[in-house]
Order: structure tokens, then C-alpha cells, then sequence
């Protein structure tokens, strides 16, 4: 099972934004996820095709499982 933190927000045209993280720590505080979200903020580090990264919107890990029924 592969899993993904994945850091949302909203850009300056309302548009969801996501970036993720593989493999994170799953031992992560809030705390430290909501501190390094609005460092990314405070920061302008990303810009989207919807300008730029404007407010917070949540963080939450993704847990994928594949399952294989068919290989050649």
C-alpha cells in the first residue's frame, strides 16, 4: 500500500490546488503540516495556472492499494 500527503488549497481564482507528498511521515503532527501550509503561504513558493496559492484548505493522507487480477 503506497500512501501520499496531500496539501490543499485554493488559489486566487477559487481553484482547488493540490500538492503531494509521497511516502510522508505518518507520524506528523497537525501542528507541523499547518505550520509548513502557511510557510508555503507566507512564502508565495507555488503558482498556479490560477495564480497563486491563496488559503488554506485541508491536509490529508492517501492510502492506495492495487490489487492485481490479470498479468501477462
Amino acid at each position: 500500500m503506497s500512501q501520499v500527503l496531500e496539501l490543499r488549497f485554493r488559489n486566487q481564482e477559487s481553484r482547488m490546488s493540490t500538492i503531494s507528498v509521497n511516502e510522508p511521515d505518518e507520524e506528523l503532527e497537525t501542528s507541523q503540516v499547518e505550520n509548513v501550509m502557511d510557510q508555503i503561504l507566507d512564502h508565495n513558493v507555488f503558482f498556479t495556472a490560477g495564480g497563486s496559492l491563496a488559503e488554506k484548505v485541508d491536509a490529508r493522507f492517501v492510502s492506495r492499494t492495487v490489487d492485481t487480477i490479470y498479468e501477462a
